[in-house]
C-alpha cells in the first residue's frame, strides 16, 4: 500500500481521509505542543488509522521524520501569516528540503493555493494560464511557495506537482454568517465584484483526484460553476440562513465602514474557468452552484 503524508491537518484534509484511509497508509503532520492539536482531531486521526507525525514547519528541526516518509504528499499548510517583511513562504522551504533528505523522494504532490495570486482582472473569465499578479501579501506567500515547488516538479527525480487554485471555501460551519449579523454591509451592483466559491466536500475530491490524474506542474481552478457578484453571495448565504440580507454601500461608504482585510477581497474582481479541473482531473461536482452548496452548508447536523 502506497503511503500518503498530510500537511496541515484542517478541514478539508480531514473531509478527505475516508477516502484517503481506504487507499492509502495515511500519515500527518501535526503540532503536538501548546493547544495546536485538539482532542477533536486527535480522535479522528486515530479513528480512521492515521499514523501522527510532531513536527513544525515552522521549526525545520522537527521534520527529520518526514525524509523518506511518504510516496505521495498532500499540503494544505498555509503560508505564515507574516514572513519577517518578506514574501516568501518559509513553511513550504522547510518542508521541500525536509522531503529531500530522503533516499525515496515523492511521486506526487498536491498543493491547495489560492485564486488569490491573480489579482483584480477587472471581472474577466480567466484560465490558468492567466499571468499572476499578487496585490496582497498573503497572495504574494501563495505565489512564492507555487514557485518553490514547481522548481521541485522540474528537478531529475522530483514529483508530479498539482496545484490547486481555490477561491472562497465554504461549507457548515465556513460560512460569514457572523459578518452578516453584525450588519456589515456589502457593495451596491454599481460598484460590486465578481467572487468566486468551492464546497470544502468538493476541494477535498479534488485533491484526490489530482493525485491520481494530475499532470506534472499543472495547475487547476478548482471553483463550481456559479457566476456570482459577491453580494449576491452574501444575499443567498443570508437567506439560507434565515437573517436579513445586508444591507448595501458604496464603495466609499464601504472604505470607511469596513475593515482592511475585508476590503481586500472588495477590490479584486475576477471568474473562474474551472473547465481544466473537469477535463483533466475527472470531477463531477456534487456541489456544482452555491444554491446546492448552501443547502448543505446550512443543514441541521
Amino acid at each position: 500500500m502506497e503511503r500518503l503524508l498530510i500537511i496541515g491537518c484542517g478541514d478539508v484534509a480531514r473531509r478527505a481521509l475516508p477516502s484517503l484511509t481506504r487507499r492509502y497508509r495515511v500519515y500527518a503532520l501535526v503540532r503536538e505542543h501548546g493547544a495546536a492539536l485538539s482532542a477533536e482531531l486527535s480522535d479522528e486521526l486515530a479513528r480512521f488509522g492515521v499514523t501522527r507525525i510532531s513536527g513544525d514547519l515552522d521549526r525545520p528541526s522537527t521534520l527529520a521524520r518526514l525524509a523518506g516518509l511518504a510516496d505521495l504528499v498532500l499540503h494544505f499548510a498555509p503560508p505564515p501569516e507574516a514572513s519577517n517583511g518578506k514574501s516568501g513562504d518559509a513553511r513550504t522551504r522547510h518542508l521541500i528540503a525536509a522531503l529531500r533528505r530522503g533516499k525515496i523522494l515523492p511521486r506526487r504532490l498536491v498543493y491547495i493555493s489560492t485564486s488569490g495570486i491573480y489579482g483584480d482582472c477587472g471581472g474577466a473569465l480567466i484560465d490558468e494560464t492567466r499571468t499572476v499578479r499578487p496585490q496582497t501579501a498573503r497572495a504574494m506567500r501563495r505565489v512564492d511557495a507555487e514557485a518553490q515547488l514547481r522548481r521541485w516538479g522540474r528537478t531529475p527525480g522530483g514529483p508530479t506537482v498539482s496545484i490547486l487554485r481555490a477561491p472562497g471555501i465554504y461549507a457548515r460551519g465556513r460560512l460569514p454568517v457572523e459578518r452578516i449579523r453584525r450588519g456589515d454591509p456589502v457593495l451596491r451592483p454599481a460598484d460590486d465584484v465578481s467572487t468566486n466559491h468551492i464546497h470544502a466536500d468538493d476541494l477535498a475530491r479534488a485533491s484526490l483526484a489530482a493525485l491520481r490524474r494530475g499532470r506534472p506542474n499543472r495547475a487547476y481552478h478548482v471553483s463550481d460553476d456559479t457566476d456570482l457578484r459577491m453580494a449576491d453571495w452574501f444575499d443567498a448565504v443570508a437567506d439560507a440562513a434565515g437573517l436579513p440580507r445586508p444591507r448595501r454601500v458604496s464603495r466609499a461608504e464601504a472604505e470607511q465602514l469596513l475593515a482592511p482585510t475585508v476590503l481586500s477581497f472588495m477590490r479584486e474582481s475576477r471568474r473562474l474557468d474551472n473547465r481544466r479541473l473537469k477535463s483533466e482531473l475527472g470531477l463531477r461536482l456534487t456541489y456544482p452552484d452555491v444554491a446546492a452548496g448552501l443547502v448543505d452548508a446550512c443543514r441541521e447536523p
